[in-house]
């Protein structure tokens, strides 16, 4: 399961690992986040017309189908081994695979995150809902996968971690043979170089910085 992650490092840091345009008002709005919850925006790596992108979504999957979005389950986790059997989310595994950056998860009071702090790649499925009025939304889920070592005393699932250089490859949209090449990237992450430590104190507790609330409304709007 992953139902918290942080990303907690400067935009300074984080910029290196993203490819091509920004959305509008990142800069601006951007803030270090040592705690993200379902259904608060996330910053998005993906492919949208052949080109790679950043983008702002809401963590909590909307598919494009759903006619009514306020009674519509929102998952934010999606199990890996089934992706390509859900209505929700076999068209998003075929053509709309992205990218979460973060620099920790979280597992029953665990904080897991790299040793040497870097960030590193979420797998994630994304949509675009679009309302009778022409209003969109896009959201996001984070794919799942069986533990390694590290997570399996924690939790009986954990995020499918997208290696670095690999970040076209995941995202650019396949049928086939192209998806099955994929699979291997599904399984479980090696734990080397990862550590688990207990999360600090209150960090649970703490709101969602206020610079991103303004972008909360804008992927609303």
């Amino acid at each position: 399961m992953c139902g918290r992650f942080a990303l907690g490092c400067a935009l300074d840091a984080l910029l290196p690992h993203l490819q091509g345009p920004m959305p509008p008002g990142l800069a601006q709005h951007y803030a270090p986040r040592a705690l993200i919850r379902p259904g608060e925006p996330v910053l998005l790596q993906r492919q949208e017309h052949g080109a790679m992108e950043s983008a702002l979504v809401l963590w909590g999957l909307l598919p494009e189908w759903r006619k009514d979005p306020l009674e519509a389950p929102r998952p934010f986790n999606a199990r890996a081994e089934t992706v390509m059997e859900k209505a929700s989310f076999r068209g998003p595994w075929r053509h709309r695979r992205g990218l979460l950056p973060a620099d920790a998860f979280f597992e029953k009071g665990h904080r897991i995150a790299r040793t040497d702090g870097e960030p590193f790649w979420l797998a994630a499925l994304w949509d675009r809902w679009i309302g009778p009025d022409g209003s969109e939304v896009e959201s996001a889920v984070v794919l799942t996968t069986k533990p390694n070592a590290l997570v399996a005393p924690l939790h009986e699932r954990m995020p499918v971690i997208i290696p670095a250089g690999l970040e076209q490859a995941w995202c650019e949209p396949l049928d086939g043979p192209g998806l099955r090449a994929l699979e291997p990237l599904l399984q479980g992450w090696d734990p080397v170089d990862w550590i688990a430590g207990p999360i600090p104190i209150g960090l649970t507790a703490a709101p969602a910085p206020r610079p991103w609330d303004q972008l909360s409304l804008d992927l609303l709007a």
